[in-house]
This record gives structure tokens, sequence and C-alpha cells, in this order.
């Protein structure tokens, strides 16, 4: 897709969700393990979680699950008996769930300090505005491009609105690569650290422990993992 259009659609699907997931509410309790999220980036319903948890400031090991993906759609088969998404595990309490209105609830209710935002509880309302997102950037981040995986997972440094953000999660979904979610939105009590690693406060933000590389714009990681994981023989 052409660079312009490819951060403009970027933009419309932020518009969409009226910038939400771009600044933290309210914080509870954190959970000493990390939370793992099988999803996939087009997917309305797994948006809405992905903004609550860059809302409630909270990591995630994100397993990307994209249409004919080989590797973790057959595994949440496995571990919750259909490939429905989102599907969080929740190694802190031992839970396991689908439904994205219930992985919200279990979220706000344990890491939380009140009840969850009506712009993530309107029901229709919510899902609309979600769908309208996808509508913006209808092929992207859906389905798979074959991908040898890499050794070790990789480490991004995000928020949920961000168009920028958007486009390296698309790539990392489409080539299936999985990635330690570090959500840094505003009023996040994790940006000085990170700007401490980094440097600035600007993200995207991707370390590759498989490299070594480190990359701030999104067109360097993407051009970055397209390099490295798209299966040769099928770059385009």
């Amino acid at each position: 897709m052409n660079r312009i259009l490819d951060v403009a659609t970027s933009l419309g699907a932020s518009a969409a969700r009226l910038g939400l997931g771009g600044r933290v509410g309210e914080l509870g309790p954190r959970p000493e393990k990390l939370l793992e999220l099988y999803e996939f980036e087009g997917c309305p319903f797994c948006r809405k979680v992905r903004e609550a948890l860059s809302l409630l400031d909270l990591e995630a090991m994100v397993y990307p699950c994209p249409k004919q993906g080989p590797r973790f759609r057959p595994a949440v088969v496995e571990r919750g008996g259909k490939a429905m998404f989102p599907y969080l595990v929740d190694p802190n309490t031992g839970d396991a769930m689908y439904e994205s209105d219930d992985i919200i609830r279990h979220l706000y209710a344990r890491y939380g300090a009140g009840k969850p935002p009506l712009a993530l509880t309107a029901g229709p309302l919510t899902l609309l505005g979600s769908s309208l997102a996808t509508a913006c950037r209808p092929s992207q981040g859906m389905r798979y491009e074959a991908a040898d995986p890499p050794e070790l997972p990789l480490d991004l440094w995000s928020y949920e609105v961000s168009p920028f953000c958007r486009i390296v999660r698309e790539t990392l979904c489409s080539l299936e690569i999985p990635y330690h979610l570090h959500n840094v939105a505003k009023g996040s009590p994790s940006r000085p650290g990170f700007v401490e690693r980094s440097g600035k406060m600007m993200v995207p933000y991707l370390a590759d422990p498989n490299t070594g590389d480190e990359f701030f714009e999104s067109a360097d990681i993407v051009a970055h993992l397209r390099k490295n994981y798209l299966r040769q023989n099928d770059a385009r």
C-alpha cells in the first residue's frame, strides 16, 4: 500500500474509535505474571480488548492469529475448544476465556479501579465504532503471509490508538510473529522507564532480540519484519 494512503487509512481507524486507548484510566493492582492474548488485528472484538489493555496500562504476550495462520489458531482450538477470538489466558487467576465483553469485565475487575468506560460497554454502538475502524483497513492484519517465525518473541512499545503502531501490529499479525506488548499510552507510569531505555518518548518502538536491532519508525520496522521473517519465495 502507498505510504500516504497507509497512514491516512490508519488515522481513519483511530478516528472511528474517537481516540480510545490513547490515555490510561484509573489503575488497580498489577498482575505478577504476563497476560496472554490470542487475537488478530483486524477483528473488531479483539480491538475492544486491546483498547482495554491500553486503558489499564497492561502488558501482554500477544499471539497473532490471522486467518489461515498455522501456529496459534490451532493452539486456541486445542486450549479452548474453538477457533474464536479474542482468547485471553490470565495465569494470575487461572482463567481462560473467549468473548470480548467477558474479557473486559475480567480485566477491570482484577486490574482496574472502577467499571469499564461506556465506550467499551455500549453494546451495538461499541461494535459499530470498532467495525468502522476495521472498514478503514479492510485487508490489513487479517490474513496470514507465509513466514519463518523468529526463535524469540519480539518486544513492541505501543498504544492502541496510534496509527503508526497499528501499521506495525498489522504486519506482526500477518506474519504471525508473537510479541511482548508494552503499552505506553499517555499518562502511563511505564513511560519514564521506556524513555530511559529508548532515549525519547516516541512509538512504535520495536526491539528484536533475534537480530539485536531496535527501531522507532513504523516504515523501518515493517521493512525489518518483512526482510527477516517473510518467507522469501512469498515476498512481494
